[in-house]
């Protein structure tokens, strides 16, 4: 199941996760305030490429690198992946934000570029959100997808292709009046 390699939107660009992203991947997932609601990262910075250069060569999934577009130059400014991909569903997550280089809006721009990524290639996303992670959970929330479950640790989520196409031009309107 083939991704959409690269995406732009609302100043933000997903690109595939490169090798030399190594570095990145390291230092935001290693950071205990930024990546606390995510599995711990070992191996240092070599670990991660050696991470890197095996998730590149699987096809159910893509690691993406956010960055910030500006006129002539890119920022990273985050990472998501998608993984589990089939014609059926998608989960997705992994989702980190720097907030020292994330431009305003960030986290909606970004998941809007994920849902059109894996709604190019399924019809339904699946993913999980950690019990304390608030924020991301009154995210979700807050913009459509529904709570089908949970489990000691996690709160369950089911977003359908056909719900997001339903909701999406909200999310857009809401992003474009921010803009202006």
């Amino acid at each position: 199941m083939r991704l959409p390699a690269r995406l732009s939107g609302h100043g933000l660009v997903l690109r595939p996760v490169r090798p030399d992203d190594a570095a990145l991947v390291h230092r935001l997932r290693g950071d205990a305030g930024l990546a606390r609601h995510l599995s711990p990262v070992t191996g240092g910075v070599a670990g991660q490429r050696a991470w890197i250069e095996r998730a590149l060569t699987r096809h159910d999934q893509a690691y993406y690198a956010i960055e910030a577009a500006g006129p002539g130059t890119a920022r990273p400014c985050g990472l998501v992946r998608l993984s589990q991909v089939t014609p059926e569903r998608f989960t997705w997550g992994s989702w980190i934000l720097d907030p020292a280089t994330k431009p305003r809006r960030a986290a909606l721009a970004s998941a809007l570029l994920v849902y059109r990524a894996g709604f190019a290639v399924s019809a339904e996303a699946v993913f999980d959100v950690r019990r304390g992670n608030a924020r991301t959970l009154a995210f979700h929330d807050r913009f459509g997808a529904r709570r089908v479950g949970e489990t000691g640790t996690d709160i369950l989520y089911r977003l359908s292709r056909a719900d997001w196409t339903r909701l999406a031009p909200r999310l857009e309107a809401a992003l474009q009046e921010v803009s202006a």
